[in-house]
């Protein structure tokens, strides 16, 4: 194992994050209109939804995040290699840090969610499971449902999140 490093916490935007998935937030949308009558305004196609392999179908959950202290060590990271997985915070006052890796040999990035901001990691991205701050909370998950094995997870050596 190799020794404690530590890992700067950068601030999430669509172009840094490019490279792992989508950012979702209304200011990403390529294409807006309003709907309802004129009531709502609709933010379209924030996120590619990639869940179809080996027979998968999209399925929607909530998960309901502890909230974590930092200092914080990440020691391992996950992958869902036959789909994506969004996470979209349902209290625009949540926040929280997401942390990728480009590949199983990288240096992991972390980027701290701007309010409101949700994040879609694309198929087979490595990243560590949710890490809510200040205070535990829910977010809206779109994810795969169907057969196979769809998640895989790997010790990352020690890497430490800073306080802020």
């Amino acid at each position: 194992m190799s020794a404690a490093r530590k890992l700067a916490v950068e601030t999430l935007s669509a172009e840094a994050f490019a490279a792992f998935g989508d950012v979702i937030a209304p200011e990403q949308a390529r294409q807006t209109y309003p709907i309802n009558q004129g009531t709502s305004m609709r933010y379209h196609d924030l996120a590619k939804v990639d869940v179809g392999d080996q027979g998968g179908r999209p399925l929607i959950s909530i998960f309901r995040a502890e909230p974590r202290q930092l200092p914080f060590e990440v020691r391992m990271l996950e992958r869902h290699p036959l789909g994506s997985q969004a996470f979209v915070p349902l209290s625009p006052a949540l926040r929280y840090i997401v942390v990728v890796a480009e590949h199983a040999d990288a240096t992991p990035r972390a980027f701290l969610a701007a309010q409101g901001q949700g994040v879609n990691f694309a198929k087979g991205v490595w990243h560590h499971p949710l890490l809510a701050l200040d205070q535990g909370g829910d977010f809206l998950v779109v994810d795969r449902g169907g057969s196979g094995e769809n998640c895989d997870e790997r010790a990352w050596g020690s890497w430490w999140l800073e306080r802020m």
